[in-house]
């Protein structure tokens, strides 16, 4: 049985999609938001016990919340599912076809020359792909999840271990050396204070924090101290899945 490599591709390339999107914009903000409103009913219905009224009040407005959210949530996940078959069914079809009349059209062409011509359906069902999970990115790409992903780029910075502390206070002792806090979206003061609070915290002497918008980051954040970057954003994310489908397809 002779294997359709750019069907298998294409496939693997579709679930590595939803399973980044799932697991880094849909289940972890989900679980993180219930676990923060959960605590939080739980605080308040503690002190409000005093008054059988406010708590009842505060309950229903939480289930009210959390009834939206679920709904929200519903239709968010069904919609994106929902694309994401259509155009995986679309995208095999029409390579199934286009690949149907290349092996018609070229029955007599010599095996080197046909696994030329296949690659070159596979690079181009590569660049389509790529170009469909930006589309998508764009779409969830919010001040929200801007917000989340400053708390996830905070973790990612305080997980470094000290040797790379080590060498970017070696790079920070360089003249007119700062730190540059790119953001798609333009941060809140709160935010800017956090990060700042963040470095000055590892890095000492202090070094100066500055910030910046690039909305081709399209949404996310990138930390830089002279060459050195510490990114968490759609378009790095983007460009390391594109390298690593060419360094496979290569």
């Amino acid at each position: 049985m002779q294997i359709d490599w750019t069907t298998f591709a294409l496939e693997i390339i579709n679930f590595l999609v939803l399973v980044w999107i799932l697991k880094r914009f849909l289940y972890r903000p989900v679980l993180d938001t219930l676990a923060r409103r959960r605590a939080g009913v739980e605080r308040v219905l503690a002190e409000a016990r005093e008054t059988e009224a406010s708590a009842r009040a505060l309950q229903d407005q939480y289930a009210s919340r959390l009834a939206d959210w679920e709904e929200e949530k519903g239709r968010a996940r069904g919609q994106l599912d929902a694309e994401l078959t259509v155009e995986r069914s679309r995208q095999i079809q029409a390579l199934g076809e286009t690949l149907a009349e290349e092996r018609q059209r070229n029955a007599a062409v010599d095996a080197h020359k046909q696994q030329e011509i296949e690659r070159a359906h596979e690079i181009s069902a590569m660049a389509q792909a790529q170009r469909f999970t930006a589309a998508l990115l764009t779409r969830l790409a919010s001040p929200a999840i801007e917000a989340r992903l400053v708390d996830l780029l905070l973790e990612d910075w305080a997980g470094l271990p000290e040797s790379q502390f080590a060498v970017l206070r070696s790079a920070g002792e360089a003249e007119g050396a700062g730190i540059v806090v790119t953001s798609a979206f333009a941060l809140a003061p709160e935010q800017q204070r956090r990060i700042s609070a963040a470095v000055a915290a590892r890095l000492q002497p202090p070094l100066a924090v500055s910030f910046r918008e690039d909305p081709q980051l399209l949404s996310g954040l990138r930390l830089s101290l002279g060459p050195w970057h510490l990114n968490l954003n759609f378009a790095d994310e983007l460009a390391g899945f594109a390298a690593a489908a060419n360094h496979v397809d290569g």
